[in-house]
């Protein structure tokens, strides 16, 4: 597209778009993390577990993009607090599974909810087939593996 058409259109880049939302809703969040004494990577890794009874550590790290080194702290103050255990691997003693305990459920789900209550603040803006609509495509574009986002020619392209 040439510089002309963008501006003919009106749209600005997505990353441009992006990024300030995702500063302003991140620090929407920071009050209710702190209300819950919770950072972002710690509330990352409770939504990581989800409701999977066990996952390695370093496959945690990976689900949520932090360096393993990185996360250990995260899991041992998750840990200390009874959100989390963490227990060798009968088949494997060298790697540690992960899993909620009921606290660190309660607590991700208080989190959750508060989050979404503000999120549905902001989405209260949109009509909602707008709000809808806006839901699905951003249900669609996160769910892409990053390299058909980085080289969206690449051979794992999703065809429609």
């Amino acid at each position: 597209m040439t510089e002309s058409r963008a501006a003919e259109d009106g749209r600005r880049d997505l990353a441009a778009m992006i990024v300030p939302l995702g500063r302003a809703l991140m620090a929407a969040e920071a009050p209710v993390l702190s209300a819950h004494d919770m950072s972002m990577w710690a509330y990352s890794v409770l939504l990581a577990l989800g409701e999977e009874p066990v996952r390695t550590q370093n496959a945690l790290a990976q689900a949520i993009g932090a360096d393993k080194t990185r996360i250990i702290g995260v899991l041992d103050g998750l840990q200390e607090r009874g959100l989390i255990e963490r227990r060798p691997d009968p088949g494997d003693r060298r790697v540690r599974l992960l899993s909620l305990t009921p606290e660190g459920r309660r607590v991700r789900d208080s989190v959750q909810a508060g989050i979404r209550e503000r999120e549905n603040l902001l989405l209260a803006r949109l009509p909602a087939a707008d709000r809808a609509a806006f839901l699905r495509a951003l249900r669609t574009l996160s769910s892409l593996p990053e390299e058909e986002i980085v080289d969206p020619a690449s051979p794992r392209r999703r065809s429609d």
